[in-house]
């Protein structure tokens, strides 16, 4: 069941996400587009409780519900720059707007690029791993946590490759081949 509300919740983000642009551009109505959007958060909130209380119900904790977990928290920390991401290409699409800017190829942008995508994964992967730990919590020293810690341990390993990447490009930033014109790009 939870693994099956965590695919429903994906799903309706795609579509509140879809529903939410198409009345803010296509319908001209950007309040009404901006409301179905701040729903988004409720699929999380109603994947958290059904969550709890699966545990709460004699549920063993399992890879699913610490999937859920690590599904709340990546929505935490990627879901805004994902929206972004979603209304500048439609705005660029169907409303006209200019042309969704790139991230940066070269030096010290790119570095700096670098380091805010690592900041968004840490906290995904932070907010995952307090969530987890909520878990482990909720269940009590009875319940066999094993699942939720291998989950942690994932969140950790998702931070440490995303601060090895960015550490990499400042360190040693990829330069612009010779004769190319537009530093930074």
């Amino acid at each position: 069941m939870i693994v099956t509300l965590i695919l429903l919740c994906e799903v309706g983000f795609w579509v509140l996400l879809a529903a939410g642009l198409a009345l803010r551009y296509a319908a001209k109505k950007p309040r009404l587009g901006a409301a179905v959007l701040l729903c988004e958060p409720l699929l999380e909130l109603v994947l958290l409780v059904v969550t709890a209380f699966d545990l709460r119900n004699g549920a063993e904790p399992d890879w699913k519900h610490g999937l859920a977990a690590v599904y709340i928290g990546f929505t935490v920390g990627l879901g805004r720059s994902t929206i972004r991401w979603a209304d500048a290409r439609v705005v660029h699409r169907f409303a006209g707007g200019p042309a969704p800017v790139k991230p940066p190829t070269y030096g010290m942008a790119r570095a700096a690029h670098e380091w805010r995508t690592a900041a968004r994964w840490s906290l995904a992967a932070v907010t995952a791993m307090a969530l987890l730990q909520g878990a482990v919590w909720y269940v009590g020293v009875d319940g066999d946590t094993g699942s939720l810690r291998m989950w942690q341990q994932k969140m950790l390993w998702v931070i440490g490759i995303n601060l090895i990447i960015a550490v990499g490009y400042t360190v040693a930033p990829k330069r612009e081949p010779k004769g190319r014109v537009g530093a930074g790009r």
